[in-house]
């Protein structure tokens, strides 16, 4: 199948493609994000203040790792073969460390052992994110691109809410069968994590296409992914549009990587929302999340990804900075979930202007592997800002007000960035 000469929409495709971020959100919203990243703060460390410095320092090695090892492997891929392969593999990894969180005991002698689950976890859900983006160019009608992208987004929060909610009110409120001073309610959350990830992500390895392109043998895979990642290295300060746009992104993926991972811990810490109050934040924030990137996926297509991307970022450094400086959390809910409408689109919208801009090169895995590599290489600087300040200052608000540096940041050098008009260079090469 050619993508170029692509009219019409592969809904058994495109369904099965958006279908594997529901089944990953899980593991970004349950075991990142809210449940155990406040499970992990309040109930394992020490206290909240060493908990976020812990947890933020895990972030930072989970993001080192992802950053150097993303771009090799995705090149590696596009020389071997078998992207469904790799992305399965990576997919398996993860879920057995979201598994092993059952034994993610409330006492300070595991920390280290759930941290080790959420640092090797983590690295494996993103790394297989880098073949589940590589693949939308080639499932994508041109002039639909930014909507299933926004589509992929969408079910991702929606799936998180899905989750969430099950882990709500069968687990947490629920629970009463379960061990509450073992922390069993919470600790089951991981193995269905597990079990939530790899149901639903079935129906991408059956119905999903294999990339068409070169096939070779491990050895000379890692040889020739390795000799091209260094080509494409040396002589990407030439590509002045390509080389911008990932440092930019660079900037913007860094203050939403340190909201994603700290927005339940700041919720909790400063404004005081018991853990019940956390996951249903978190339904609530995934739920405007999700119909930001579906409801907006129109603007990417019409209006333009680079435009949609800056708008967003504005739109969330003008919404974010009352809830630093608020006390009422009522007040913090209302503007909190007016800010999460504008992440779908940013993220949305980020994967297609990345297509849009290298949609001439034939390494789809390598390129997006240097996208990760953007979202990634700095990734530790946000966590470990936030966790220095908060730790040097004794307060989340001045942690967390970092953020809004990245995403202005992000902006200022997004504005430069040209973005081909024309969609000529759509890949020939589609899938088979």
């Amino acid at each position: 199948m050619n993508a170029k000469e692509t009219k019409k929409i592969s809904w058994p495709i495109t369904i099965s493609w958006c279908l594997y971020d529901w089944a990953c959100s899980s593991f970004s919203s349950i075991v990142i994000t809210f449940i155990f990243a406040t499970y992990f703060t309040t109930q394992v460390a020490a206290n909240e203040i060493i908990g976020t410095y812990q947890w933020a320092y895990a972030t930072s090695i989970a993001g080192l790792v992802i950053a150097f090892t993303s771009p090799l492997i995705g090149a590696i891929a596009d020389y071997g073969g078998h992207h469904k392969i790799w992305m399965l593999a990576f997919s398996l990894i993860a879920i057995f460390c979201a598994a092993l969180l059952w034994f993610a005991y409330p006492t300070i002698h595991y920390v280290y052992f759930i941290l080790a689950c959420v640092i090797v976890g983590t690295i494996c859900y993103e790394i297989a994110q880098v073949f589940y983006n590589a693949f939308l160019p080639f499932i994508a009608p041109r002039r639909y691109i930014g909507r299933i992208s926004g589509w992929g987004w969408g079910s991702g929060y929606l799936g998180g809410i899905a989750a969430l909610t099950f882990a709500l009110f069968f687990f947490i409120r629920n629970g009463t069968n379960l061990d509450a001073e073992t922390a069993a309610p919470i600790r089951l959350c991981g193995p269905y994590v597990a079990l939530w990830y790899g149901l639903f992500s079935i129906p991408c390895f059956f119905w999903l296409p294999n990339i068409a392109g070169k096939t070779s043998s491990v050895a000379t895979a890692i040889r020739s992914g390795f000799k091209e990642l260094m080509t494409t290295l040396r002589k990407l300060p030439q590509e002045k549009n390509i080389m911008g746009y990932l440092i930019s992104h660079m900037l913007y993926a860094d203050g939403l990587n340190t909201l994603f991972a700290f927005g339940g811990i700041f919720a909790a810490g400063t404004y005081g929302l018991s853990f019940n109050e956390i996951l249903l934040f978190g339904i609530s924030m995934n739920v405007t999340a999700g119909l930001g990137a579906i409801l907006l996926g129109w603007m990417d297509d019409y209006w333009g990804a680079k435009p949609t991307v800056i708008f967003s970022l504005l739109c969330l450094t003008a919404l974010g900075v009352p809830i630093l400086l608020l006390h009422n959390k009522y007040i913090f809910w209302a503007f909190a979930l007016s800010l999460c409408i504008f992440v779908g689109p940013v993220q949305s919208a980020s994967r297609t202007l990345m297509v849009k801009l290298t949609m001439s090169k034939e390494m789809t895995a390598e390129m997006f592997g240097l996208y990760a590599l953007s979202g990634k290489i700095t990734a530790f600087i946000g966590p470990w800002i936030l966790g220095t300040l908060t730790m040097r200052f004794g307060s989340q608000r001045i942690g967390m007000a970092t953020i809004l540096v990245f995403f202005i940041l992000g902006v200022a050098t997004l504005i430069p960035i040209q973005v081909p008009d024309a969609v000529s260079a759509w890949p020939k090469e589609g899938v088979d």
